[in-house]
């Protein structure tokens, strides 16, 4: 009886040990990807490149954007929006928006659909 006990008790902490070695990496992860860091969508990472504009900025767009989670969310959305000839985007992951800096006349509904197109849906702009 004590030897079943003892082999019971000894498969029991193999068993706890067994499951924390899984939860502390998955922990870890789910901490990161809360925290907006990593890369939570898959794919390559997006590299943003720098973008300049000459000549001055007509005016400024705060886009509210819902389905961001993490970096390479916010660097997707920089990089597609930066392809606009005449604009530059700056994403706040925490805040759930995109700034964009028009420096020509581009219309807003080429921002909405650079944005949705890439499955992050547009709840306002003004």
């Amino acid at each position: 009886m004590v030897n079943y006990l003892t082999a019971q008790a000894s498969g029991n902490w193999i068993a706890i040990v067994i499951i924390v070695i899984i939860l502390i990496p998955a922990i870890r992860t789910t901490v990161k990807h809360m925290k907006g860091e990593g890369d939570c969508c898959g794919g390559p990472k997006e590299k943003v490149p720098k973008k300049k504009m000459d000549g001055p900025k007509l005016r400024e767009l705060t886009v509210h954007i819902e389905g961001m989670h993490c970096q390479n969310c916010k660097n997707r959305i920089e990089k597609h929006v930066n392809d606009l000839d005449g604009v530059i985007c700056k994403v706040k992951l925490n805040k759930k928006i995109a700034v964009v800096s028009l420096y020509k006349d581009v219309d807003e509904s080429l921002i909405k659909d650079t944005i949705e197109k890439l499955d992050f849906t547009v709840v306002g702009m003004e």
